[in-house]
């Protein structure tokens, strides 16, 4: 401990780029990506989807598009642009469905790929600071007695070791909410697709079953 605390107070520039830098970054994007993921957007669909199914098989698709607007959730959106060109053709419908999905889904993933670019900077960084360290060890050995030639060494092998350490740490930290985050987005994308084309079946044939009549 007495060794880096040392250190911090003589640090390079790189390790405190990392350190002040990148991982308060890194972090609130992690923390706003799991508060978005989590508590915006996500949603019940099951119980959403059970709601909407009983509206429109009542042919209450008023109710339904006000139920709809009740929620700010992904799965509202998308169940609300079908809802409103419900009583035009099935191709309306599906390009209805289609282009709400493709306006929700970037809000899903949006800043989590971020979480990689912020993993290989922070790598690339710590190996600067390392070569840097490694750089000022060597050059400082050739003007150093015998005496302090070995004290110089450890100190600037320590010094690029901390920045290797402060890099790759930070960087197996992004890497790994990276997964989760990319996890939770995926499975609610695929919730989306699955319900959404749920919906476009339901609507399919409701449409199908009043031109029969």
């Amino acid at each position: 401990m007495d060794s880096f605390s040392v250190f911090l107070k003589e640090a390079t520039p790189f390790f405190w780029v990392n350190l002040v830098v990148i991982s308060p970054m890194a972090i609130a994007v992690i923390f706003e990506r799991f508060y978005a993921l989590l508590m915006k957007h996500s949603f019940d669909g099951k119980n959403f989807m059970k709601n909407i199914e009983s509206y429109v098989l009542a042919n209450d698709l008023t109710q339904a598009i006000n139920y709809c607007n009740t929620s700010k959730t992904p799965l509202a959106t998308v169940v609300k642009a079908g809802l409103v060109k419900a009583n035009r053709s099935n191709m309306a419908v599906s390009m209805a469905i289609d282009e709400a999905l493709l306006q929700v889904t970037p809000q899903i993933e949006k800043r989590i790929g971020s979480l990689w670019s912020f993993a290989n900077i922070a790598t690339l960084i710590g190996l600067i600071g390392t070569i840097f360290g490694l750089m000022d060890s060597f050059l400082g050995l050739s003007e150093a007695t015998p005496e302090d030639r070995a004290k110089l060494l450890g100190a600037g092998i320590a010094e690029a070791l901390y920045n290797t350490a402060a890099g790759l740490v930070i960087a197996v930290i992004c890497i790994f909410f990276h997964l989760v985050l990319s996890g939770i987005a995926k499975r609610i994308i695929g919730d989306l697709d699955y319900f959404s084309s749920r919906l476009e079946n339901l609507l399919a044939l409701r449409n199908d079953s009043e031109k029969a009549a």
